[in-house]
């Protein structure tokens, strides 16, 4: 549940074939997510999940699975 709505997520808001976007796919490197779209990309996650996400774990999440974890574990 979490993963689909993460995904869904970064398909609207990140130029990524939905077939790249899994657990292990980093967020830099794999979906091509530059600093603005990491930015941007976690404050919408922050809002859909009614979370706060703070600067020294925005700096620890690489990946798409460290997201999902993080939320999960919040």
């Amino acid at each position: 549940m979490v993963f689909d709505k993460i995904k869904e997520i970064l398909l609207d808001q990140l130029d990524a074939d939905e077939e790249d976007i899994t657990l292990d796919a980093e967020i830099v490197d794999d979906l091509h997510a530059d600093s603005l779209d990491v930015v941007l990309l976690m404050k919408t996650i922050a809002d859909e999940f009614d979370l706060a996400i703070p600067d020294d774990a925005v700096d620890s999440i690489r990946t798409v699975g460290d997201i999902v974890d993080y939320i999960e574990n919040y």
